[in-house]
């Protein structure tokens, strides 16, 4: 996959991460949107380094979508402990 397919695929796993975890974002549509780009990346990253299952250049791979996704979870939590009382 190339980047652009990575940032439309992140584009909508932040929109899943923020379906599954719904509330207040610090940052917002925007926010939430780069959380979910860079989350692809990272899930991906993750997926091919340390759990042996290099994403596939498939945009429609199950696995692909489940990292992108998870480390878009992981990053919109990171990010709500982080600076989640700073929109008070």
């Amino acid at each position: 996959m190339g980047i652009i397919s990575w940032i439309i695929l992140g584009l909508l796993a932040g929109a899943i991460a923020k379906f599954l975890l719904p509330g207040r974002d610090p940052g917002g549509f925007i926010g939430t949107t780069l959380i979910g780009i860079a989350g692809a990346f990272i899930g991906g990253w993750i997926s091919a380094r340390w759990l042996d299952h290099p994403v596939t250049k498939e945009f429609y791979d199950g696995t692909t979508w489940a990292a992108a996704i998870g480390g878009s979870l992981v990053l919109l939590i990171a990010y709500r402990l982080l600076f989640g009382n700073s929109r008070n």
